[in-house]
C-alpha cells in the first residue's frame, strides 16, 4: 500500500494557507491514535517538571509534533531533522510564517549519522523506525546526543500485528516500513545495547485502537489508492465514523494492554 503519495496529495491541499496547514494538524491530532499517546506522554512530563530547553524531532514529517511541542514547551529550542527535503523546506516556511521561527528549525539529515553529542533534553520519534534499516545506528546516536538524563520517547509498530501483520504470508500495509514491528524483548535489547537501561515499554493500540486505526487510517487510505477522487468524499466519511474513532481512541489511551499493535517506549539516559 503506497502511503506517501497519500500523504503528499493531502500536503498539497492543506498547504496552501497557514489556517489550512493548523486545520490540518488539528486533524491529524485527532484521528492519529498515536498522537493521542504520544501527548499523553509529553503532558506527563510537563506535569513531572520537565522543561527540556534543546529537543529533537527525528523524523520530522509535516511538523505537526514541533508544532505541538513548540506550544507545550515555550522555553524550548526544537529541531525536527527529515531526510525528505521537500518537507524540510515546506516546515521552514510553514514556522517561519507563525512566529516560532526563533526557536524551531528544520534541517535534512539521516538519522543513522546524525550525531550532536549532548545537545538534547528530549528526543521525540513517531513512526520512524520502522522505515529505517539500520536501526541500531540510530539508537546509539540517539544515546549519544542525549544529556545525562534526557529523555527518549519513541512510538513504533510491534509485533503483534504492527503494520497490519499477522501471519507470515501477511505483507505490510505501508510499503514503505522496512520491518512490520518490534518485539517488546528485541527492541529493549537493542536500547540496551545503544546504552539506555531505563526503559520502560507498553502497548498501544489495544482493541479499541486497532478498530479506530481501521476506521481512521487503513480504510480511508485504500480508498484512495483505488483513486484520488475519494479524497473529495474523505469529509463525509470521516463525519460520519469519527465519533466512533474518538470514543475509541479515549478507550485506548485510558486502558493498560497486555498486547497491541503498537509500542510507546521511554528511555531515559
Amino acid at each position: 500500500m503506497q502511503y506517501d503519495p497519500v500523504k503528499s496529495s493531502l500536503g498539497e491541499i492543506f498547504n496552501r494557507t497557514v489556517f489550512l496547514r493548523k486545520l490540518f494538524y488539528r486533524l491529524l491530532d485527532l484521528l492519529l491514535l498515536r498522537s493521542w499517546h504520544i501527548r499523553k506522554e509529553l503532558k506527563a512530563l510537563k506535569r513531572e517538571g520537565f522543561a527540556p530547553k534543546e529537543i529533537l524531532d527525528a523524523g520530522s514529517g509535516f511538523g505537526q509534533y514541533v508544532f505541538f511541542l513548540a506550544r507545550l514547551f515555550p522555553g524550548s529550542r526544537i529541531t525536527g531533522l527529515d531526510i525528505k527535503k521537500e518537507q524540510i523546506e515546506d516546515c521552514n516556511h510553514f514556522f517561519e510564517q507563525t512566529g516560532f521561527a526563533e526557536r524551531v528549525g528544520f534541517h535534512v539529515g539521516n538519522l543513522t549519522v546524525y550525531r550532536k553529542e549532548e545537545a538534547y533534553d528530549l528526543i521525540l520519534s513517531v513512526d520512524v523506525m520502522e522505515h529505517i534499516e539500520e536501526d541500531t545506528a540510530v539508537f546509539k546516536n540517539f544515546y549519544k546526543n542525549l544529556v545525562p538524563g534526557g529523555i527518549l520517547l519513541i512510538s513504533t509498530p510491534s509485533d503483534q500485528g504492527g503494520s497490519d501483520v499477522r501471519h507470515d504470508h501477511d505483507t505490510s500495509f505501508i510499503d514503505e516500513h522496512v520491518r512490520d514491528g518490534y518485539g517488546t524483548a528485541e527492541i529493549r535489547q537493542k536500547l540496551s545495547a545503544s546504552g539506555f537501561s531505563d526503559i520502560k515499554i507498553h502497548y498501544s493500540y489495544g482493541d479499541p485502537g486497532k478498530l479506530s486505526w481501521r476506521l481512521s487510517m487503513k480504510y480511508p487510505v485504500q480508498m484512495v489508492n483505488i483513486s484520488k477522487f475519494f479524497l473529495l468524499l474523505l469529509p463525509v466519511y470521516y463525519l460520519l465514523t469519527f465519533p466512533l474513532s474518538w470514543f475509541l481512541n479515549c478507550l485506548d489511551v485510558r486502558q493498560n494492554h497486555e498486547t497491541g499493535t503498537g509500542l510507546i517506549i521511554k528511555c531515559v539516559k
